[in-house]
């Protein structure tokens, strides 16, 4: 894939480059690139707005997350090849930080929660990730594991704060608009970042005039209270992440990444976990995919703010399909 023209950059200090999002696909596995997207007439016909759909589940790993961690690996293992990694995960960062190891002969250790999806525990062991399981919840586990990283020398790879993972991510917006498609809105799952602001980044510039959102689980709003507060305030953490959506369970959001916000995301949704029960059933029923919460997170956000997107063409990134076989049934299906 050949790097696209850049756009005009309304925002030329953002800490996220425009240049570097247009050169990352070099960088990137191609497994997790040209990933299908569709207008998927049966799911736009139940919502009353013309939904594309951006499918990141049909890759090794089954979510986004293989686009930034494969950028991020590739600059620290170049740059200082003998020094260990580590990282923390609520799951798909961490299959995706140890999958891009183990494509390079390294290895990294991750850290998450005693709670963690443990399908997701399973496959990054299976990657060939050192787990190490500790602490309530994931904003503990990545305490733990930044304190090791500090304790011994080694390189903590934190999405959200390292700009590659974002700009990884950004790949995405990069094929969407290859095309020459156009749209009103896009609307992304918000958890540490990196995914929101390395889209927004992109489809800011290269379409001018969209309206791009947010969206955290109603049981963990950190991200958008923080957002909320405008730029140069201090982060709003909370005590505790509920929701059935580990992937955007935030309660100690990253600085960076709230900053990154600024001036690329003009709105973000709350939505409460039937919502996101309700997007994942209609993603199943209409487009045939099997999602988890926070890979549904974008779908819910227009189910939430239906009125705001009647008769938009709105894109929906579905990223994320590891989804937990003990509340398979009930989740998609509505089954006890």
């Amino acid at each position: 894939m050949h790097p696209q023209a850049l756009p005009a950059d309304p925002l030329p200090a953002h800490r996220l480059s425009l240049a570097r999002i247009a050169a990352a696909p070099a960088r990137i596995a191609p497994e997790f690139l040209q990933s299908p997207q569709y207008d998927c007439e049966p799911l736009s016909a139940a919502l009353g707005c013309t939904v594309t759909l951006k499918v990141e589940t049909v890759n090794p790993i089954r979510s986004f997350k293989g686009r930034g961690a494969e950028r991020l690996v590739a600059a620290a293992l170049e740059s200082e090849p003998r020094r260990p990694l580590a990282c923390a995960s609520a799951g798909n960062w961490g299959q995706a930080v140890a999958w891009s190891c183990r494509r390079r002969g390294a290895q990294v250790r991750v850290w998450a929660a005693t709670t963690a999806n443990r399908l997701k525990v399973e496959r990054m062991r299976a990657l060939g990730a050192l787990v190490r399981l500790e602490g309530g919840d994931f904003d503990a586990a990545k305490a733990a594991a930044r304190a090791w990283a500090a304790g011994t020398g080694a390189r903590f790879l934190e999405d959200g704060l390292d700009v590659e993972a974002a700009e990884g991510a950004g790949t995405m917006a990069l094929e969407l608009t290859a095309a020459g498609g156009q749209w009103d809105a896009a609307c992304l799952p918000l958890g540490n970042g990196a995914l929101l602001t390395g889209n927004a980044r992109w489809l800011k510039a290269a379409l001018p005039g969209i309206r791009v959102a947010g969206v955290v689980a109603s049981g963990a709003p950190a991200m958008r209270d923080s957002w909320l507060r405008g730029p140069g305030a201090a982060v709003v953490e909370t005590t505790a992440a509920r929701t059935i959506a580990d992937g955007i369970a935030v309660r100690v959001p990253i600085p960076e990444a709230v900053a990154d916000m600024h001036g690329l995301v003009d709105v973000v949704h709350a939505v409460e976990d039937e919502a996101l029960r309700d997007a994942m059933r209609l993603l199943h029923r209409h487009a045939g995919l099997v999602v988890e919460p926070a890979g549904a997170a974008g779908l819910a956000g227009v189910l939430a703010a239906r009125a705001d997107y009647a008769g938009a063409r709105v894109v929906v990134p579905v990223c994320g399909g590891n989804v937990d076989p003990s509340r398979l049934g009930e989740w998609l299906l509505g089954a006890p």
